[in-house]
């Protein structure tokens, strides 16, 4: 019998945890080389191809199309499988493991071995699981040993994301270690225990709340008869749901409202563009008249770690911009945009977004963001309660600008009105310092020939 070698799902990002199968691009009993593409999948940043560390001939494929497949759980199994043109096995696949394990966190290049001989002791399989996971299991207690369990760090981070007390569940995993099935089940379970509740202060004085067990309610019956389509709950959307409502559990959402009159802005925007002969929307303003406004409310340009109970207030403006596409809402990120000009931010902002439609943008660019901005008005919507994109601390909706009638100094007049509405995370700041923020922003998009200037660092 020939020896098999397992390819443990690498890490997909910072972060991902698990990823959705989309589609398998090779089959059983084909040979493949190596960095050849073996699969297509979807985590909650974005569309991944996951290539083979080895060349050798596919004995199994582990998962359908529309499951989920978990970081350090085998997904291909191998026969005859080589690496660089020599042959993984016995003590060769756990040298492959350790060069494979300096490049786990790049899926291009990311793999993991597990040599599957026909017979092996306790002892061999104890050593194979402590190097076939992604992330070394060095350093990291085993069972009898203090009481803690083993387990992968994308597994921990689950368990502390649910409030499960992972040292109290039993693993299922080879020696014993705790996969992210293990978790998920304990979190269905009433008797799961909770990793506990405490509120502390942050260094700016805000009481930040740890996440604690999620309530558990019985299945909703649904009657399903007279159903048209039905569509599974999968992909993008399902992350966006996931996404969400982390963000309406964990954060404590206040909206202000106001609006602006940009009748002077839009005079600005058609001569710019008539200048440069390029498009130019009003959100490249919007986007300058945030960072204007940032800095001088800075609280708001932040993310929070609930985990270590702390509010990160950032030094640059890395601003996300949410896409609506046909797979579902993404939020690619501008980086510095405090730092770029009108038309460079338009060209940003319009790049990232066909990236996004054609499914081709990166994981890089899809993460590291300060705070975001919808557009709504793109779609004729005028208010809303714009959901935070968590852990950043506060988003911007900017409905359409229409044709309104206004006053001024006593005066009425037809101008242009653009409806604005900023959700803030309230364990973080006050209603007035949100208040404060949008009327900063208000007063630049009213005044639109500051955002023509340089802005000052």
């Amino acid at each position: 019998m020939s020896e098999t070698v397992d390819f443990i799902l690498p890490d997909l990002g910072e972060g991902v945890h698990e990823a959705e199968i989309i589609s398998w691009k090779v089959n059983v009993g084909d040979k493949v080389e190596e960095m050849q593409v073996l699969a297509e999948m979807e985590t909650d940043k974005a569309l991944v191809e996951v290539p083979s560390p080895f060349a050798g001939k596919v004995v199994a494929l582990h998962g359908e199309v529309g499951q989920i497949a978990h970081v350090g759980e085998p997904i291909v199994t191998f026969t005859g499988a080589t690496q660089s043109g020599r042959a993984v096995k016995g003590s060769a696949g756990a040298a492959a493991q350790k060069r494979e394990d300096a490049h786990a966190a790049k899926p291009q290049a990311a793999s993991a071995a597990k040599v599957s001989p026909p017979t092996r002791t306790a002892a061999e399989e104890d050593r194979e699981d402590a190097g076939t996971v992604v992330g070394s299991m060095e350093g990291l207690p085993t069972l009898g040993g203090g009481g803690k369990v083993m387990a992968t760090p994308a597994v921990r981070r689950l368990a502390r994301e649910m409030g499960i007390d992972i040292n109290t569940l039993t693993g299922t995993g080879r020696g014993g270690r705790v996969t992210a099935s293990d978790v998920e089940r304990a979190g269905k379970s009433p008797a799961a225990a909770p990793a506990g509740k405490s509120v502390r202060e942050s260094a700016s004085g805000t009481a930040l709340r740890a996440v604690s067990q999620p309530i558990s309610y019985p299945p909703v019956q649904v009657d399903a008869s007279g159903t048209a389509q039905t569509i599974p709950f999968t992909g993008i959307r399902r992350k966006i749901a996931e996404a969400l409502d982390r963000s309406i559990k964990t954060a404590v959402h206040f909206v202000v409202m106001d609006t602006a009159d940009v009748t002077a802005l839009d005079r600005v925007r058609r001569q710019q563009a008539h200048a440069s002969g390029e498009k130019v929307s009003f959100l490249p303003f919007i986007i300058q008249a945030m960072c204007r406004a940032l800095k001088q409310f800075p609280q708001l340009n932040a993310v929070v770690d609930d985990e270590k109970k702390e509010i990160y207030v950032k030094g640059v403006i890395n601003m996300g911009v949410a896409v609506d596409t046909d797979h579902g809402l993404m939020v690619p990120v501008v980086p510095g945009a405090d730092r770029l000009g009108i038309l460079p931010l338009g060209r940003a902002i319009d790049e990232l977004a066909q990236k996004c439609k054609t499914r081709t943008i990166g994981l890089d660019q899809l993460k590291g963001g300060t705070i975001t901005i919808s557009n709504v008005g793109s779609y004729g919507g005028a208010f809303a309660t714009p959901i935070i994109n968590y852990p950043e601390v506060a988003i911007l909706a900017a409905g359409r600008a229409r044709e309104s009638v206004m006053a001024r100094n006593g005066g009425i007049f037809v101008g242009r009105e653009m409806p604005l509405s900023l959700s803030c995370d309230h364990r973080v700041v006050d209603g007035a310092y949100g208040a404060r923020m949008l009327n900063a922003v208000v007063q630049f998009l009213e005044n639109p020939e500051i955002l023509l200037e340089p802005a000052g660092r």
